[in-house]
């Protein structure tokens, strides 16, 4: 078998590159594709859904997508390319493929560097199933991490409980477990930087996780940059001028956001009216909606706040309602009254240009495809914000957080039953407890207990938080977070008429003011070299140059305008957001996001309540 090497490109390139049997996609090209088979396994899935959408793939020749593990009939005249983990249980059924001449020819794929061992099974397969010239190529493809935006990466959706936060932090981790959850994430964000083709200058805190992760990528990046022959960083390898800094930092908080590799799932009540006595309940309706690159709503909108989202989608609305009679006229031009609107839409570009109306009306369709997408998912989050009054959580936690006085007491607000979940209820004294200067007295932190047990609350994130912060050497209140962390914006003057889809009366107009969470200043005390008693004592390790020459020169001359910031423990889309437009206020400093795992509040608080169960 021919093994192939990596080149440096970001994850999209990579995969069509890798879908063009590893050769450049010819662009502009009127020529047909050559049709294939894509065969997967679910972190090939997972790397693969959030960038490349079906008609994607079929553009690209992919005649069919199929798991590796699922039931597969021979297709014998056609090629077929795998992308899967160089796992014992892949490898024995890609060698089972070629027992059974599944496929004409096979091109492998792999999203981790595969071991020579199990290299030799396969051309031990591929031998004795008289299949060797049928195995055309083996590459190392180093994806083994998850893009969900051009500056933002997750490492893995499937098993991330095994690198998460309650796996890091549970009191009974054996040294073993923590070296293999290290390794696990070092080996993503090895392959996150051969994709990259940069090697990074890399700061990290002492004394926990992320110095145990840098510490073995900075072991593992020297190998590597050693082995002149075979280094993943060396000539083309290498992306020209790029110049990269990365720190790791252990997660403590996190936020409310509801959706997973770029894919929301709602569930839609089939109607407020209860059912007749005696009557099966109705069915909830599952929704699923993907926000892509290509929606050009969500690109412009994602970090926007929520009622200047609400604004724009009605904007949208209403222009794309003005329309509505050319939809009428061209489907009527057509012959497609009461045709279903989804596969008009996916009409293609060649068909397209049969007629003029053939032309417009798939553009019409998807734009109304994307509103109603847009229309359905605001009116969603409106429904909880009114149902649980998010707006006093926000403001309260956004109080809390700048040390601003409180309309009502806190046991007041855990007390009403009319206001928020029990979650949002055990959340908001979480914030409360991290960043109260001194924390409550026994007598009063009884009582506060006893209100949350009232509402329904677990108390054993509590109990974890306690312990973390008796140890945490974090300060209590986050340095210049604001004094008034909230104020009104008149952002719903034109979504309160009474012709909009969304109606906010009651709910409090308010607009985050803008500060730099923690992630975002340390980050800007490592980018701008500023001396701050939070940053001081980063290490800093840089594999390219050799050990034992100080690196203190440098460290003075360089200011880092490329950052990569990695959350080892678990990240969120606040954190992210608030990178992004720190960012764009820094011209010039361009900021990427990763972390071992994306979650929202509720995921979180059930990771604490696990470390916390007693």
């Amino acid at each position: 078998t021919k093994r192939g090497r990596k080149e440096s490109q970001h994850g999209p390139i990579a995969l069509k590159r890798m879908l063009n049997f590893n050769a450049p996609p010819l662009k502009n090209t009127a020529a047909e594709p050559v049709w294939k088979v894509l065969i997967y396994d679910r972190f090939g899935q997972d790397i693969i859904s959030p960038l490349l959408s079906v008609k994607e793939l079929r553009d690209m020749g992919i005649t069919l997508h199929l798991l590796l593990h699922s039931d597969r009939d021979p297709i014998p005249d056609v090629p077929a390319i795998y992308f899967v983990m160089p796992t014992e249980e892949n490898i024995d059924r890609i060698c089972q493929d070629l027992r059974n001449q599944l496929y004409e020819s096979y091109f492998l794929n792999f999203i981790s560097a595969i071991s020579r061992s199990k290299l030799e099974d396969i051309a031990s397969a591929a031998l004795a199933a008289n299949a060797v010239t049928q195995v055309t190529k083996v590459y190392d493809q180093y994806l083994n991490f998850i893009t969900l935006e051009d500056d933002m990466f997750v490492l893995c959706h499937q098993n991330k409980e095994l690198i998460s936060y309650h796996a890091i932090n549970r009191a009974d981790i054996q040294d073993t477990d923590m070296e293999a959850i290290m390794d696990t994430i070092v080996d993503s964000l090895f392959c996150f930087f051969v994709t990259l083709g940069a090697v990074p200058i890399i700061r990290c805190p002492r004394g926990n996780a992320a110095e145990m992760v840098a510490v073995k990528l900075d072991k593992k990046l020297r190998e590597n940059l050693r082995d002149a022959r075979n280094s993943l960083f060396t000539g083309d390898n290498m992306a020209a001028g790029q110049f990269s800094l990365m720190w790791c930092q252990k997660n403590q908080r996190s936020i409310e956001s509801d959706f997973q590799l770029n894919r929301v799932l709602m569930e839609e009540g089939a109607g407020a009216e209860p059912s007749p006595a005696g009557a099966r309940p109705k069915k909830k309706n599952r929704k699923m909606y993907d926000l892509t690159a290509a929606d050009k709503f969500w690109q412009k909108h994602k970090g926007s706040p929520f009622p200047e989202v609400a604004e724009s989608v009605q904007e949208e609305l209403d222009t794309y309602r003005a329309q509505e009679d050319e939809v009428k006229r061209l489907k009527s031009i057509m012959g497609l009254e009461g045709e279903d609107e989804g596969a008009i839409s996916m009409l293609s570009d060649n068909t397209a240009k049969l007629t003029s109306a053939v032309s417009s009306l798939p553009e019409l369709l998807e734009k109304k495809r994307l509103i109603d997408l847009h229309t359905n998912v605001a009116t969603a989050v409106l429904d909880h914000i009114k149902s649980r009054k998010l707006d006093v959580y926000f403001e309260y936690e956004e109080k809390l957080m700048s040390k601003s006085t409180l309309d009502k007491s806190l046991l007041d607000i855990i007390s009403d039953p009319d206001a928020g979940t029990p979650e949002d209820k055990m959340r908001l004294f979480i914030i409360y407890y991290i960043t109260a200067q001194q924390a409550p007295s026994e007598s009063d932190l009884e009582q506060y207990k006893t209100a949350l047990l009232d509402a329904g609350c677990d108390l054993s994130p509590l109990n974890y938080i306690k312990q973390w912060k008796a140890f945490t050497k974090m300060a209590a209140t986050p340095a210049n977070y604001g004094n008034s962390g909230v104020k009104p914006m008149g952002l719903f003057s034109r979504v309160m008429n009474t012709g909009s889809q969304f109606v906010m009366e009651g709910v409090k107009n308010l607009v985050l003011k803008q500060h730099n969470l923690p992630v975002t200043r340390i980050l800007d005390n490592l980018m701008e070299m500023k001396s701050n008693p939070e940053t001081d004592d980063y290490r800093y390790f840089d594999p390219k140059m050799l050990r034992g020459k100080k690196a203190l020169i440098i460290k003075k001359l360089l200011i880092c305008f490329q950052a990569i910031v990695f959350v080892v423990g678990g990240g969120n889309y606040i954190e992210y957001q608030n990178l992004v437009d720190y960012a764009k206020f820094k011209q010039g400093k361009k900021v990427v996001y990763g972390c071992s795992e994306l979650f929202n509040a509720s995921q979180f608080i059930k990771q604490l309540s696990q470390l916390g169960q007693k």
